[in-house]
């Protein structure tokens, strides 16, 4: 009696970064299968991730994801990562959640399974025809991790393998406040001694431009950086303070900026310097909730000021800067304070330092490629522990898509600026 071969899923390959890509492929299965490719994860919060597709095998008995269509699922069309981009909670679970890594020394594990027919839920009392476990590390071999607590400074070090000296970067996340480390790590893993900042929170409030400026020289001064190819890097509340120290710091003088959803516009009301409150902001009139009663916070600047006391003065930036921004950010106006520091910058004659990246549909949380889309989430203001649910912004494709493309402009940039032997500066 003939038996059929058992279906034979890979995933390659099965251990990698976080930002590369893997080919999922279906062999021995019966031509014209409808099948469902599924993927679950479990957080360290142990809650669970998942993602699914709907294909149908070829006349030869395969699905490759990288090639072939999804008809439905939580993506659809070809996408070679869809399995990865496209998770959400599984339902039942917690709400208002947001995937990030926090112990980047292990690796994210995703178990990729196979199941007859075209399913859309209760994986978990199916049996599956095949399963894989993979592995997404957002630390490469050999990248070394170092915590590093000196005065007010809280952060870690990553290094990457070899000998080095290597270009730095000052890596802040958000105003989530805390010590963030896995987009550090990342880069890491492309080669950047990278320090993951803790600069603002409960305990300690948020660091003053003296702390900035000797975390700045920590980086620069370090034994494997190359002195003068150091850069920064910020998200949301990393990105105006990244901002403001290329503008305003006489001691930190980074060779290049990358600013992800960032705005110019200071709080007024809270006078010069590096004095920004959150809290303030959280009290805003301007503040409004949708009609799930989440919060969003893009109109605080709105209209952009037209007063130049009321802006950061980015025509003092003197090295090349790269702006990403999303036109659904539903927490920042990104999009009106690119287009206005633009211009600001066009005025003074340094067009040639600005590289502007704008992406449709894409929201706030613009983060590392694959990362799960995150449209609002629960935010608790570390200034008064006040807790919310944010709404970011986005939808799931053309978000995930602005990740992906992103990033590779990103490394891009950063290679040219920090690893080049000569980077464009101001014309003076």
């Amino acid at each position: 009696m003939h038996n059929n071969p058992l279906p034979i899923l890979s995933v390659r390959p099965i251990r990698a970064l976080v930002d590369e890509v893997f080919k999922v492929i279906v062999t021995n299965l019966r031509p014209g299968s409808p099948v469902t490719l599924h993927s679950l994860h479990r957080s360290e919060d142990q809650d669970h991730w998942e993602a699914f597709g709907h294909y149908v095998s070829s006349q030869r008995g395969t699905v490759s994801v990288a090639d072939d269509l999804s008809f439905g699922g939580t993506y659809s069309g070809k996408e070679p990562m869809g399995l990865l981009w496209s998770q959400r909670p599984v339902p039942g679970g917690r709400r208002d959640l947001r995937l990030r890594k926090v112990n980047v020394t292990t690796p994210m594990p995703f178990h990729i399974s196979v199941y007859s027919g075209h399913l859309t839920g209760g994986f978990q009392d199916q049996v599956p025809l095949a399963s894989v476990l993979t592995e997404r590390w957002y630390m490469a071999p050999g990248v070394k991790r170092v915590s590093v607590k000196e005065g007010n400074i809280l952060g870690t070090l990553f290094i990457p393998p070899g000998p080095g000296p290597f270009p730095g970067l000052l890596d802040m996340w958000g105003g989530g406040g805390g010590l963030v480390e896995y987009r550090a790590a990342l880069l890491a893993s492309h080669g950047y001694v990278t320090f993951a900042l803790s600069y603002l929170s409960a305990e300690q409030g948020l660091l003053s431009e003296k702390d900035f400026e000797s975390v700045f020289n920590m980086i620069k001064n370090h034994p494997q950086v190359i002195p003068d190819k150091v850069g920064i890097f910020g998200l949301c509340f990393g990105a105006i303070i990244t901002l403001y120290l290329a503008v305003e710091s006489k001691a930190v003088k980074p060779t290049c900026c990358v600013c992800v959803s960032a705005t110019h516009c200071k709080d007024h009301e809270n006078g010069s310097g590096l004095n920004l409150s959150l809290a303030k902001l959280g009290s805003n009139s301007k503040v409004r909730v949708d009609e799930n009663n989440h919060s969003i916070w893009r109109d605080i600047t709105l209209p952009i000021p037209s007063d130049c006391s009321r802006k950061l003065d980015v025509t003092k930036i003197n090295c090349p800067l790269l702006l990403v921004c999303g036109n659904d950010d539903q927490n920042v106006a990104t999009m009106e304070a690119a287009e206005d520091m633009a211009q600001m910058i066009h005025a003074a004659g340094k067009d040639h330092l600005l590289t502007k990246l704008v992406y449709p549909g894409a929201g706030h949380l613009i983060e590392p490629p694959f990362t799960p889309h995150c449209r609002f989430s629960r935010f608790i203001n570390p200034e008064n522990g006040h807790d919310s649910t944010m709404l970011w912004g986005g939808h799931t494709k053309p978000h995930s898509d602005a990740q992906e493309d992103s990033w590779k402009k990103i490394l891009a940039f950063l290679q040219m600026h920090l690893y080049s032997s000569s980077c464009p500066r101001a014309r003076m």
